[in-house]
This record gives structure tokens, sequence and C-alpha cells, in this order.
């Protein structure tokens, strides 16, 4: 069984037990979350989509994290210029326990 559920603005592919990593939530390390915005139930190759779905992703967070280092470099030739700038997104790493 699997689900498409769409997790801080964005759509994931979950299955029971899978851990992704999704944009940073709120709540802390241990804490319960559900997810009410199912898309599409897949169930034994019988789908549901659309206003049909009534299932509820249930998740625990298992911590937050820092992705890559991203460098932005800009520089203008013949000027002199340069500039780096760099940043680090912050993500959320969260099982899911529960399709129900």
């Amino acid at each position: 069984m699997f689900a498409v559920v769409k997790i801080a603005g964005q759509q994931f592919k979950v299955q029971k037990d899978q851990e992704i990593f999704v944009q940073q939530l709120s709540g802390n390390v241990g804490d319960k979350v559900e997810f009410a915005e199912v898309l599409l139930t897949d169930n034994d190759g019988k789908v549901t989509v659309g206003t049909d779905v009534k299932s509820v992703i249930k998740a625990e967070i298992l911590g937050h994290v820092q992705g890559d280092k991203v460098i932005a470099f800009k520089m203008k030739r013949r000027k002199g210029f340069r500039k780096k700038v760099g940043h680090r997104t912050h993500f959320t790493k969260i099982k899911i326990n529960e399709i129900a």
C-alpha cells in the first residue's frame, strides 16, 4: 500500500515504515504528526483519487538536519567584483508509521 501526500507544499509518495526528508516542520524529536492532505491511495490495486480519499498519514519526527551547502558565486569580469554566498536548507527527517 502506498499513498501520495502533500507535506509542506511538496508531494511525496510514501509507504509504511519509510523514512523521508521534508521541509522543516515545527515539533521536537519523537513528536507524532498527522498529514490529512492525501491526494491518492493505492491499496492492493484499488486506487482512490481526489475527494474520495479519506486516509490520514501518521508519522513520527526522527530529527532535524541541514542539507548540503549550496554556493552562489557572483562575479563581474574586469571590475574586481566577487561575491560568494552560501546557505544550507533545513530538513526534518520523518518516519511514516501508518497509512490509515
